[in-house]
């Protein structure tokens, strides 16, 4: 299943809340990605019809295996990206914004060969 960049942003979001909530719900969401409440409640919508998250009577929201996946992926993406944006010389706060971008748009090929490189000189 292809999965869009906003689809890929607000899985990452729901993961990254996780850590630091014991439970996440859509005002969560709405609240760390400065979005309305409208746009993120048909988000999770469709993210719930595509079984990537799963909403409970309490409206608490959880990935499912498919969304873990595709969470963790971009997540480790974005934290390498940023890392090694950061090592050479980029500010960390432009780092995270053009982490966020590429993340979604880097082949696996590119990824795979730069996270190797990165290990091997040790620069994350």
């Amino acid at each position: 299943m292809k999965i869009h960049e906003s689809g890929e942003n607000y899985l990452e979001t729901i993961l990254i809340l996780r850590q630091r909530l014991v439970n996440v719900r859509s005002v969560d969401i709405a609240n760390e990605l400065n979005y309305t409440k409208p746009s993120v409640s048909v988000a999770m919508k469709l993210l719930k019809e595509n079984g990537l998250i799963a909403i409970d009577e309490n409206g608490f929201i959880t990935l499912t295996e498919d969304g873990y996946k595709i969470a963790d992926r971009v997540y480790n993406r974005h934290t390498l990206l940023t890392k090694a944006l950061v090592r050479i010389g980029v500010s960390e706060e432009t780092a995270k914004d053009d982490a966020c971008r590429i993340e979604h748009d880097i082949s696996d090929e590119t990824y795979d060969k730069l996270k190797e490189f990165c290990m091997k000189y040790e620069i994350v």
